[in-house]
């Protein structure tokens, strides 16, 4: 319990560009509260100027699904970068002030689960304007740059591999705090398995194999479950959430188990024997901490991809980059030691550290500070970085991370130019808007918005119609 007579206040700043910056929200607040703070929660996407929040998470969405060569190409060229970019530096800005308004006096430290808020708070932490202490609690397996914020007092890692990536990038106060996730994803015995499967009307026991496509049904989907279920080795469960379309398609293609949005993800996990994710991130943490294998399959762009080669080096979840492993790989994991021994390595995970919440409770303890704090951002270094875990080994990030090749496209004739010139004006502009909302989305924003996230249809309107309508 805090140790004045009246409860310490935190504020947590999440955003609802994806379900995994607020998934971490949700459960570091209810550990919060549980240990008697006050938690004041928001939504970093209202606080952007003009109420444009809602409309970057559309643009993201449409960027991801219309052109994720695109979005790898915004992806590898920010992953390195000492600072954002100047739209996203001015987008920044303008949300300063409302951020600084959900800090109340009473607020002894503010916590950050979205690279975007981080950036915020750092700024105003170099400035003198926000006195208390700044946390970001990062929630991604793989560190993009932007989630690394000059000025903030710490950075709160679920494993080493991200805790050395964030080092090596010159963020202050690298800890390894260790992950955190709903407790309904727990262990379940034989007869709780059984009774999972019963619910959701799931074979007893055939192996089953997990693929979540989620609300927005990011990713070649169809492709992975087709490819899942012609191995023999088990069958494709499939979650759809929303996207109805796909859900459809899946059931044409021959796929017996697919559902939509579900709510008890917990039970459909216990469930099954083995998680195969495209993306990383929380889905992958709940997996683990209910003792059940994840391997990363057809892979999203960008974040899905350094997600998948992190929890492959840290020995969580095997990267299968060719069709041809699929079989072999689901195997060991259903039937062999390896499968036993990633269980054991998932759980080990939530038991090697305590969880991010005594780090944010020590700062917010400690004593105020009301001037501005050094910038700790430090150069790049060209050597690997070197993070230590709970155990005190070093363990190294992976140093190759992926990158594609920019194409030029051909160039139309000159009547074709002159006959398309507003439509590219006007695509332009799209484009601007979707590129900025991928920069600030470059943490889990996409595969955990699709995952569990609402979906921003509503939110998008006239610029979903007008990307669905125009010629590609």
């Amino acid at each position: 319990m805090p140790h004045s007579d009246s409860p310490t206040r935190i504020t947590v700043i999440s955003a609802s560009m994806g379900a995994g910056h607020d998934g971490a929200a949700t459960e570091l607040t209810r550990h919060l509260t549980e240990a008697g703070f006050l938690v004041d929660r928001h939504d970093f996407l209202d606080l952007l100027p003009a109420r444009i929040g809602k409309l970057l998470s559309g643009a993201y969405l449409r960027l991801l699904t219309w052109a994720p060569a695109g979005y790898q190409r915004i992806y590898a060229a920010t992953e390195h970068e000492r600072r954002p970019n100047p739209a996203v530096r001015a987008l920044l800005r303008g949300a300063e002030r409302r951020t600084l308004a959900t800090v109340t006096p009473d607020t002894r430290a503010v916590v950050s689960t979205y690279p975007g808020a981080s950036q915020v708070l750092g700024a105003l932490r170099l400035r003198g304007r926000l006195a208390i202490p700044a946390l970001t609690y990062l929630t991604d397996f793989s560190v993009h740059s932007l989630w690394v914020a000059p000025g903030i007092d710490a950075h709160l890692a679920a494993h080493a591999i991200p805790a050395a990536q964030a080092h090596e990038q010159g963020a202050a106060g690298v800890t390894v705090s260790g992950p955190m996730t709903d407790p309904r994803f727990t262990p379940v015995d034989e007869d709780e398995r059984r009774a999972a499967r019963t619910r959701f009307g799931l074979p007893p026991d055939t192996p089953l194999a997990l693929l979540v496509a989620g609300s927005w049904g990011v990713g070649p989907v169809r492709e992975a479950a087709a490819e899942i279920l012609g191995t023999g080795v088990a069958l494709p469960v499939v979650v759809c959430g929303r996207n109805h379309a796909l859900a459809e398609r899946l059931r044409a293609d021959g796929i017996a188990h697919v559902h939509g949005w579900v709510d008890d993800m917990p039970g459909l996990m216990h469930a099954c024997d083995v998680l195969v994710q495209n993306a990383g991130g929380l889905t992958s943490l709940e997996a683990l901490a209910g003792g059940l294998p994840v391997v990363s399959y057809r892979c999203i762009p960008g974040h899905g991809q350094t997600n998948a080669a992190a929890l492959d080096e840290a020995g969580l979840a095997p990267w299968i980059r060719e069709p041809d492993r699929l079989a072999p790989t689901l195997t060991e994991l259903l039937h062999g030691p390896r499968g036993r021994a990633q269980r054991e390595a998932g759980l080990a995970l939530f038991t090697a550290a305590p969880g991010p919440v005594p780090a944010v409770t020590t700062m917010a303890r400690g004593p105020l500070s009301a001037t501005a704090i050094p910038s700790q951002r430090r150069p790049v270094a060209a050597r690997p970085a070197v993070a230590f875990d709970v155990s005190g080994l070093p363990t190294r990030v992976p140093a190759d991370a992926p990158r594609s090749v920019p194409v030029e496209a051909p160039r139309l004739p000159v009547a074709a130019r002159f006959a398309a010139r507003s439509r590219q004006a006007r695509r332009r502009t799209v484009l601007m808007v979707a590129a900025v909302a991928a920069t600030l989305s470059l943490g889990i924003g996409a595969p955990l918005a699709y995952a569990y996230g609402e979906s921003p249809g509503h939110h998008f309107g006239a610029l979903t119609h007008y990307l669905e309508d125009d010629d590609r």
